[in-house]
């Protein structure tokens, strides 16, 4: 069984497209659909149900593809393993970070370049979620998110530090001296938050629904800074972490923190679970020791 082919015909499958396969696997449709016409023949029965424009797995393509994404898997650890003993000491590695949690790692950055010069670093800007998904899908080796995790992902977490969560409002919102606010008391007030497709968001949805109530949400944005203006113009409540609170030196804000129940803005590195290059266990011990 060629690898190649049950490469193609595992991208296709996840795909549900020949065009998409080919497009991601950069060759001709009709390349993609060779091979896995070859392979159909080679196991001597169909992969795929053809049903017009839909495509679907017979009983014995499911069984291909669950055990072709574990093969193809193993190679690429295998090709990671090699790689990693014959660069010693070099290589690269590629971070998945969101947007948000990129401003704590300045410190880890700075001294993962000065102790490991020789490897080449990417950071790959993403939201938590994507990430998540990026690490699950082996396209990323190791990420950053907010916890917790998506449960469907097969990813493990290795959570890095907690901060208190802090609504942040225009003047005269909030009481006077009031310095914490509970969860339950954002229940009628606008609320800006990021795009639902952060992390944050996630775990902030899920702390509501917990409380008990739907949130009024009144705009939504991917830039934090955005939520801050949106909020210092009254247009709603925005609910950030302690080190972005830290950052703001406007008097005409108000920031209370989130109580009962606290609402913890855990960050957490994600992997897949599989083996980690030299690289990548660097990162993660320069993390340790510098956020402690």
């Amino acid at each position: 069984m060629d690898i190649r082919s049950l490469r193609y015909f595992v991208e296709t499958a996840r795909l549900s497209s020949f065009t998409q396969a080919a497009e991601l696997l950069h060759v001709t449709q009709s390349t993609i659909s060779k091979m896995v016409h070859q392979l159909e023949e080679e196991l001597g029965t169909p992969l795929f149900v053809r049903d017009g424009r839909r495509l679907g797995l017979t009983d014995t393509g499911r069984v291909v593809f669950q055990r072709g994404e574990e093969m193809l898997a193993t190679m690429r650890t295998l090709a990671a393993e090699v790689r990693d003993v014959q660069a010693v000491r070099r290589g690269t590695l590629t971070v998945g970070i969101p947007p948000m949690i990129n401003v704590l790692f300045t410190p880890v950055l700075k001294a993962f370049r000065e102790r490991h010069p020789d490897i080449a670093l990417v950071l790959r800007e993403e939201t938590g979620q994507n990430v998540e998904r990026l690490v699950a899908g082996g396209e990323l080796e190791l990420g950053m998110t907010v916890l917790p995790a998506d449960p469907g992902l097969a990813v493990e977490t290795l959570p890095v530090a907690s901060y208190p969560m802090w609504a942040l409002a225009a003047g005269g919102t909030f009481q006077r001296q009031r310095r914490t606010l509970k969860l339950s008391a954002l229940k009628d007030l606008p609320l800006v938050l990021l795009t639902d497709d952060f992390a944050l968001t996630r775990a902030l949805r899920r702390a509501f629904a917990q409380a008990g109530f739907e949130p009024v949400v009144a705009a939504q944005s991917g830039q934090w800074d955005w939520l801050v203006e949106m909020a210092s113009a009254g247009i709603g409540v925005a609910l950030l972490p302690e080190p972005f609170i830290e950052r703001l030196a406007d008097a005409s804000l108000q920031a209370v923190r989130i109580v009962e129940p606290e609402l913890p803005w855990q960050v957490a590195h994600v992997r897949s679970g599989r083996y980690l290059s030299h690289a990548a266990r660097a990162w993660l011990e320069v993390s340790a020791e510098v956020l402690g």
